[in-house]
């Protein structure tokens, strides 16, 4: 999926709180693909980077995969077209939710 152009439909916008756990608070866009099925049998969730701003929709390119080695599901990193990001720069954006996870990231 590396590469790929995809739409995310953003459910926790930047500035939002996680609906379940609010001391999770989301410095970056958060959403899901639409009509792509991650193992847990949910639409695949994605990270935005890139994009300092709340936003509703959002197409780009997926710049990494974030793999959960105690979690049945991957978390996919998207940004602009003309954009790239380091791993350290990935792990520092998503540290705020996969801090809780032992996950590798992929690019």
């Amino acid at each position: 999926m590396i590469g790929k152009t995809v739409t995310v439909t953003v459910d926790r916008p930047l500035g939002s709180y996680h609906p379940r756990h609010p001391d999770i608070y989301y410095p970056i866009n958060y959403g899901f693909v639409e009509g792509i099925l991650a193992p847990d049998g949910e639409e695949q969730d994605v990270y935005i980077l890139g994009v300092d701003f709340p936003i509703e929709t959002f197409t780009g390119k997926v710049i990494a995969i974030i793999h959960r080695q105690d979690d049945v599901e991957d978390k996919w990193v998207v940004a602009p077209e003309d954009m790239t990001f380091t791993k350290e720069e990935i792990e520092a954006a998503v540290h705020f939710q996969e801090r809780y996870f032992d996950s590798e990231i992929r690019i």
